[in-house]
């Protein structure tokens, strides 16, 4: 186990650098610059006589744009290995520092986003599978097939236009993160008004995992009840409760492991829509105005976090299969 985890572990470098590399590579090919950004005006056209080749040049020398792109590499690489990723090319504001205020606020969402899914999508797959073919398993298939067929962004406009004050009801916030009056107000109505504002956002980051999820340990179920293992328990006699959740169960959640890894990035990379939608100040609303304005080190300070935290992912999927079915061994 050691030797495959230290082994893994130096096979993180080569696969993160090619990952960089591409990244790095990509952008920088991508029409636009930061340099025509900030000499730009809002209507796009660019002011006339302030914007001269002499300006371009020294604020291009001033973020090193004037570098060879294999040179602006290795300048972010070395910079990567002191844990600095440069300032914000927007805003001259540490990158750390933008990314260390937005985190926070990915984590509480896509947190409580993972809890309720995994909450409600395993019962809701288990009864699922111990009960195929009836109506109310029919009933629930369909319910969550329209679920995940729902697009996020379309679900939020609708939620907005009859929650949150459109044209009908005026149940719910639709901006920010709390009320203008909550830092008056004594904890435990800040946080109920946390959750009120978080409502809205938190189901359309949720429903959507929730119906995928829920089928695919339907169907690891269903394979699992059909070994002969679990027809033994039975004829020895136990509590179909106890054959369904202690026997069955552990060895259907294989699947369900694999894709808790997968979603350890997303946990921090945020929800590009949702956020820009809801107005939250997180890493999906972050990243999304750091391409706009093709804010290369933001960018690829976040591209970084999301490829180390891909491949911790892998790496902990393989342990976490161990921990569930002790047959698998690594080597």
């Amino acid at each position: 186990m050691r030797a495959y985890i230290i082994r893994r572990l130096l096979l993180i470098v080569p696969t993160f650098i090619g990952i960089s590399v591409l990244t790095f590579a990509l952008i920088q090919l991508a029409p636009g610059s930061p340099i025509a950004f900030k000499l730009r005006g809002m209507d796009g056209a660019m002011k006339a006589d302030a914007a001269t080749q002499a300006i371009i040049e020294q604020t291009k020398a001033l973020y090193g744009l004037d570098k060879p792109i294999p040179v602006q590499y290795a300048l972010w690489l070395s910079r990567l290995v002191r844990l600095d990723f440069g300032n914000s090319m927007k805003d001259q504001r540490p990158v750390m520092d933008k990314i260390g205020e937005a985190l926070p606020v990915t984590l509480m969402f896509n947190l409580l986003s993972l809890f309720f899914v995994y909450l409600i999508s395993i019962p809701l797959g288990v009864y699922s599978a111990t009960h195929p073919g009836t109506v109310r398993d029919s009933a629930v298939t369909l319910f969550l097939f329209i679920l995940y067929s729902m697009p996020a962004f379309w679900v939020a406009m609708l939620l907005i236009l009859f929650l949150g004050g459109g044209e009908y009801l005026d149940w719910f916030p639709i901006h920010g993160l709390q009320s203008g009056d909550a830092a008056l107000l004594p904890w435990h109505l800040r946080l109920l008004d946390r959750l009120w504002h978080m409502a809205l956002p938190l189901f359309c980051l949720t429903y959507g995992g929730l119906a995928m999820l829920s089928r695919y340990m339907r169907t690891g179920m269903l394979d699992v009840l059909r070994q002969d293992y679990i027809r033994t328990a039975r004829a020895y006699g136990f509590a179909e409760r106890t054959v369904v959740w202690k026997y069955a169960m552990r060895n259907s959640l294989i699947t369900i492991v694999t894709l808790l890894g997968g979603l350890l990035p997303a946990l921090i990379g945020g929800s590009i829509i949702i956020e820009t939608i809801f107005s939250i100040p997180g890493m999906g609303r972050l990243a999304f105005e750091a391409v706009l304005s093709r804010d290369y080190p933001l960018i690829m300070g976040e591209v970084t976090i999301a490829a180390l935290l891909t491949l911790a992912g892998l790496l902990l999927s393989d342990l976490l299969y161990v921990a569930v079915d002790p047959r698998i061994k690594l080597g």
